[in-house]
């Protein structure tokens, strides 16, 4: 797919990853419109930067849990832009959750965010490309769908629950829009994560070090443009810790 004058969206575009994916797809020269949930300063900074690439861009608060708020979001981008060609599914919530002591909000929390609202999205938007002809959809999914970790079980099952919907869709929406996933690695650790637990997270890695937002931008990239015949595929990017 050329790039230039396409419309994506990202979810969960207003920092870290979701930004680095924002604006590469802006300087490749496709319109961005990205969501927020509570991150509004900075979501207003990403569209000045996505527009200081001389494109259009729109930020749109969203609450992914809620199916009525994801229809009324992509509502508004749809007016704004009047088509969607790319969606990439990013927007995510994640923290511990010891097993014994995971509460049903917890529980749902997780499962919402993590798994429900990319459904909720794919739903909206997916059928549209699909009768356009043409369109791309790149899920973020986790390492943890390799081995779940212990202290985020809820988080590790949504994150499995998105790579078998990433495969569904692959199915459903075919042949007319791909659909593939990314497992990022060690990119920008939790801030509570020690110095002692980052260490010991390169160590797992063949590279021996973190990789950076940037690494994972590019391989949207690669899904989005690089070809047009790849299509239920999930790209670790992680350093190589899947054969450490």
């Amino acid at each position: 797919m050329k790039l230039r004058g396409k419309v994506a969206v990202v979810t969960g575009g207003a920092k870290r990853i979701g930004r680095r994916i924002a604006l590469a797809l802006a300087s490749e020269g496709c319109h961005v419109a990205i969501t927020y949930r509570s991150s509004e300063k900075e979501a207003l900074q990403t569209v000045s930067m996505i527009r200081g690439r001389k494109v259009k861009g729109m930020a749109v608060r969203v609450d992914q849990r809620d199916k009525e708020e994801v229809e009324e979001a992509v509502g508004s981008i749809l007016r704004s832009f009047k088509r969607v060609d790319i969606l990439v599914n990013n927007a995510s919530s994640f923290y511990p959750t010891p097993f014994g002591r995971v509460s049903g909000r917890s529980w749902d929390d997780l499962l919402q965010a993590n798994l429900e609202g990319p459904w909720w999205f794919s739903q909206a938007l997916g059928p549209l490309m699909k009768r356009r002809g043409a369109g791309k959809i790149v899920n973020i999914i986790d390492v943890s769908v390799f081995s779940p970790w212990k202290e985020y079980l809820p988080y590790s099952v949504a994150k499995g629950g998105l790579l078998t919907l990433t495969r569904g869709l692959a199915k459903v929406l075919a042949p007319e829009v791909q659909v593939n996933a990314i497992a990022p690695g060690p990119i920008l650790l939790p801030p509570s994560v020690s110095r002692k637990e980052k260490e010991a997270a390169i160590r797992r890695t063949l590279l021996k070090r973190c990789g950076t937002p940037d690494d994972i931008a590019q391989a949207v990239l690669f899904f989005v443009q690089g070809s047009d015949f790849v299509t239920g595929v999930l790209l670790p990017v992680d350093g190589g810790r899947l054969l450490a």
